[in-house]
């Protein structure tokens, strides 16, 4: 199981590589990895947190777990920053020495009898205030990459964080298919209740996740740009202003399933059947240019008007 955070960078320009890699330089001594293709792609070391404590129980059970949560901070476009957390969840016996669990990372053992539905029903609740807190340290992590120094704080819209919290559980037959059930929570919380596979490795899985993450993050602030652009009258200019910063940052950045295990892509080919993720963003970015192109063109024959009334004798005045 698992939680990913998403948000636009503070800052009023897009990082290069160099900028990305000394703002995710998390971890004193270990590299940045990253990509070009199909666009810039930045990943953190592993950060490790160790914990002792209650896990989450749909039942109000008392199961403890110990363990270290794995967090990476990922940098998308050099625009979109997020912060994922990860943790496997096996069934243990007996409380162990610390560096058992720190040999292990991103594994977390029960001390007691494990009910995997019961756990994931639980989490995905997330209504316990003590018990396993991953939203505290995936926003922890990307806190620190909003912190960075090299941020200027100006950025050229304003985007509400995202949070994705996830499980996932084998499905035991050895040939199964994945599958996801996606649940809008708040207009900041999303819960994916996936069935994977044996042969699905946890960190793609949390690929998968980020992934989507990403890709509902991106939906939600073009959904609430548009939502505010047909609830306000206004002028031609403040209308093109309020629209325009979405085209020019975040349109190039929609990918889905870019950087996705390819078997898990019949995940994702699923959700663009229901609820159609690119359709509804084509939709709305077709919209949003649209508006562009009549507010533009009402903004040109507004300024004409007034030149013609500011030089009436002028050779095709009015």
């Amino acid at each position: 199981m698992g939680e990913v955070h998403t948000g636009l960078l503070q800052n009023s320009t897009a990082l290069v590589q160099e900028q990305t890699c000394e703002v995710l330089s998390l971890v004193q001594g270990e590299d940045v990895l990253t990509s070009r293709r199909p666009s810039l792609y930045a990943v953190s070391p592993d950060i490790r947190t160790g914990v002792d404590c209650w896990l989450p129980s749909a039942r109000n059970r008392q199961l403890r777990g110990v363990g270290a949560v794995v967090t990476r901070a990922i940098v998308t476009g050099g625009r979109i920053g997020q912060a994922s957390s990860i943790v496997q969840v096996v069934g243990g016996a007996r409380r162990r020495p610390w560096s058992h669990y720190l040999a292990n990372p991103g594994v977390l053992e029960t001390v007691g009898r494990l009910d995997p539905t019961d756990l994931a029903a639980g989490f995905r609740q997330g209504l316990a205030a003590d018990v396993l807190n991953l939203e505290a340290i995936t926003g922890r992590t990307l806190d620190s990459v909003q912190m960075s120094d090299l941020l200027d704080r100006r950025p050229p819209l304003r985007a509400a964080r995202t949070r994705l919290r996830w499980t996932a559980q084998v499905d035991p037959e050895p040939d199964a298919t994945g599958r996801a059930t996606v649940t809008v929570e708040s207009p900041t919380l999303r819960t994916v209740e996936l069935v994977v596979s044996p042969q699905d490795v946890p960190t793609a899985v949390a690929g998968l996740c980020e992934d989507l993450a990403l890709h509902d993050w991106l939906l939600t602030v073009l959904s609430a740009v548009v939502e505010t652009a047909v609830a306000r009258s206004v002028p031609a200019q403040q209308h093109i202003d309020q629209l325009r910063p979405v085209l020019e940052h975040l349109l190039h950045l929609w990918l889905p399933g870019a950087r996705v295990d390819p078997r898990l892509l019949p995940i994702w080919e699923r959700l663009e059947e229901v609820p159609g993720f690119t359709r509804q963003w084509t939709s709305s970015v077709n919209w949003i240019r649209d508006q562009l192109t009549v507010g533009t063109t009402a903004l040109v024959r507004e300024l004409a008007d007034r030149a013609a009334v500011s030089w009436p004798g002028r050779p095709g005045g009015a």
